[in-house]
């Protein structure tokens, strides 16, 4: 375990906590710093990164942190509709690695992902209006990233079972069970502001809500996901 992911674990439980007993303080106070050690990781650890992916993974990492810190009070939809727009720009950054790794959409993975896309934003239309259209292009951002995140020819070592890569102990095949869990995150964020309304069972969606992104950043922003070569097999070649 490296210190700073190590740190990010303990910032993640933390947020996690203050979210389920409404002590928005320990929030306000540990969220921020869950992206700046997950960067701390990137910027530190040996794994061969290229420089410019480097430099996208610590560019989709700072608006992840944007992200969370409008994320903290999910109930105003102006701060939601900002955060969504923050993590649309890390979600186009980790597509950009993944392209950039190989990745490519597959029909087979993307048509589930499309479904559920038109599915949400419906869903959202007619229980929503006021925040469809936003949350529905940072939709798309997030299909995107997810399909090709679950592309084989990122881990061609790996089983792939329903368009899913099974992780092993190769850390590229973990990136389609981090986008896995990043969509099931943001789905519930649309279900518990469409139909949780009890305050402790909305603090208790929060905390789901919240551990399920940190797994999910957990997966995505390890760099030897990301490195050019792992394990002396080099990572497929960019098309």
């Amino acid at each position: 375990m490296r210190p700073f992911r190590a740190g990010f674990l303990a910032a993640a439980a933390v947020t996690v906590f203050g979210a389920v007993t409404g002590r928005d303080k320990l929030q306000w106070i540990a969220k921020p710093l869950m992206m700046p050690l997950l960067a701390a990781d990137v910027g530190t650890d040996p794994a061969a990164l290229d420089p410019v992916d480097r430099t996208v993974l610590l560019g989709a990492l700072g608006a992840a942190t944007l992200g969370d810190v409008l994320l903290i009070e999910p109930d105003n939809d102006r701060r939601l509709i900002a955060g969504a727009s923050s993590f649309a720009v890390m979600q186009t950054g980790y597509s950009v690695l993944w392209w950039r790794r190989g990745g490519r959409p597959r029909p087979e993975i993307a048509l589930p992902r499309v479904v559920a896309w038109l599915g949400a934003a419906a869903l959202m239309r007619a229980k929503a209006p006021t925040v469809a259209a936003p949350l529905t292009a940072y939709g798309a951002t997030l299909g995107s990233a997810a399909v090709l995140a679950s592309d084989p020819g990122l881990a061609p070592g790996a089983k792939n079972i329903g368009g899913l890569n099974i992780p092993s102990s190769d850390p590229r095949s973990r990136l389609g069970l981090g986008a896995l869990l990043f969509t099931v995150s943001d789905g519930l964020i649309v279900l518990r502001r469409l139909f949780v309304h009890g305050e402790r069972s909305r603090r208790v969606a929060e905390g789901v809500i919240l551990a399920t992104y940190a797994a999910a950043q957990y997966l995505l922003a390890d760099p030897r996901a990301h490195a050019s070569a792992l394990g002396g097999v080099t990572a497929p070649a960019r098309g």
